[in-house]
């Protein structure tokens, strides 16, 4: 396998590749938040060896799992790669989760080792060895230990992911992913070492940690990560403090940013938008008042960004660009958009299943492609939500709200707010002789789970659109 030109190692280590042989007194990471920290790569290559030592030290084997059960958090981006680093899989999870949402994917991926912060609430954790904050600042303090010596195809982490069952997959990738990433650096982000790069995301959000980490420091470049306050001018801030060239964020944002009058230093380039389909007039104003480019990738958390524009791929407005040098896409027969298995950044497949062995991985994205190269979306397969950049399973939203007594039957879907914004809507048919509160059946649903998750709109009705079958049509569902 290899891309652009690059023969992939038959050893890596994704930690290794990011963080050694860099500069060691150069600026690697900018964290603002209470205060402002400044990271050398030297010092957190430290800080990630001696964790990483740490994690032996609590039972971390090669191919185990650490569930990360904290908030946005330098520790958190640490222990990430500390259990990388020391041959393990550590598996991001988002603070939004409830304990319920926790324990389930404690559960689905047998990890017996929990970083957590102390504030967030636990699920059952019997059987799991908890890290608490005070084992992690002694972990620190520990010598510092080496790289596992890991292949290509070792595991490298585990994201859970909303899939088309309700049930949350996990993602495993290997370690060949962070190699799997080189055709991003020129094909989207137009990056150099000299780049300083802002991702407004949190440390738990694997965008940020790919974009916003993985990429910067594999390309010996500085990232600047938020963890204080996020009032509608603290990126406008960021970017003139620190000489950002380079703005990674979601099309909402970018919204917010611009009706909040945002006008960048001149330091910033352009900025890269990826989690949902960029809005035309959202593009548009972006370039009346800034007078900078919004490169648009699309990706999934099987490949993360495959498709895009960039400064050398010009925008094609309505389009996400072309599929990146190096990498393998095509149409299938069923109109979605293929990958080939050849590609290092693909899978290894999903957590409990049988590993991905085909010869082209189906995305789920249906799209076209022009005589020039550039794809066309044409939307989703399947019924997943998109939630500012999570993708959401309707009948994870759906399970949970049939669990009420008042409800007999719900329905989740997209629903469309403006031009380019959507969020996700619930409908709901009461029991007979009941008549539930909205208030009581979102404050249920809050308790059960993460909030990008739940409805940001309940409406009741009498019946819901089926097939003769009985099959939901959600595509159909509208309100009364």
């Amino acid at each position: 396998m290899s891309l652009a030109g690059a023969p992939l190692p038959r050893r890596l280590n994704l930690a290794r590749h990011c963080l050694s042989d860099k500069p060691a007194d150069k600026t690697a990471l900018i964290v603002a938040g209470t205060e402002t920290e400044a990271w050398s790569y030297g010092a957190i290559e430290d800080a990630v060896l001696r964790l990483a030592e740490g994690l032996r030290r609590r039972g971390l084997e090669q191919g185990g799992r650490l569930f990360i059960r904290m908030g946005n958090s330098l520790d958190y981006a640490l222990l990430f790669f500390a259990a990388n680093a020391a041959g393990g899989v550590p598996i991001p999870a988002s603070p939004q989760l409830t304990p319920r949402e926790t324990g389930l994917l404690l559960r689905s991926s047998c990890a017996r080792l929990l970083a957590w912060d102390g504030s967030l609430a636990l699920p059952e954790t019997e059987g799991v060895d908890i890290l608490t904050p005070d084992d992690i600042a002694e972990m620190k303090r520990a010598p510092a230990g080496s790289y596992a010596d890991t292949a290509a195809d070792d595991p490298a982490y585990l994201i859970f992911t909303s899939g088309t069952s309700g049930t949350p997959k996990g993602v495993l990738h290997a370690q060949r992913a962070i190699w799997g990433r080189r055709p991003m650096y020129q094909g989207w982000y137009g990056i150099g070492a000299d780049d300083v790069m802002l991702h407004t995301g949190a440390f738990n959000w694997t965008y940020t940690l790919g974009t916003g980490l993985c990429d910067p420091f594999a390309n010996g470049a500085t990232s600047v990560v938020c963890t204080g306050e996020r009032d509608t001018g603290v990126w406008q801030r960021l970017i003139a403090r620190h000489g950002v060239t380079i703005m990674a964020s979601v099309p909402g944002l970018y919204r917010q940013m611009l009706r909040a009058g945002f006008q960048p230093a001149a330091s910033l380039r352009h900025g890269l938008t990826a989690g949902e389909a960029l809005a035309q007039p959202i593009r548009e104003r972006w370039r009346a008042d800034t007078g900078r480019e919004l490169y648009e990738a699309l990706g999934m958390s099987e490949i993360s960004t495959y498709i895009s524009s960039s400064p050398s791929v010009p925008v094609r407005d309505g389009s996400p660009g072309k599929p990146q040098a190096g990498r393998s896409v095509k149409i299938l027969e069923n109109g979605q958009i293929g990958v080939h298995h050849s590609d290092p950044g693909l899978f290894l497949g999903y957590w409990g299943e049988q590993a991905f062995d085909g010869e082209w991985f189906a995305t789920g994205d249906m799209a076209e492609i022009d005589a020039d190269g550039y794809v066309w979306y044409r939307g989703r397969a399947d019924d997943l939500m998109n939630a500012g950049g999570f993708r959401v399973s309707p009948l994870e939203v759906e399970s949970v709200l049939l669990q009420h007594p008042a409800i007999a039957e719900a329905g989740v879907r997209e629903w469309p707010v403006s031009g380019s914004a959507s969020i996700i809507a619930a409908f709901v048919v009461p029991q007979p002789g009941a008549a539930p509160g909205e208030d009581l059946i979102m404050g249920f649903v809050r308790e059960r789970l993460a909030s990008y998750k739940c409805p940001k709109q309940l409406w009741f009705v009498k019946a819901l659109p089926r097939t003769a079958n009985g099959k939901l049509i959600r595509k159909a569902l509208e309100r009364p």
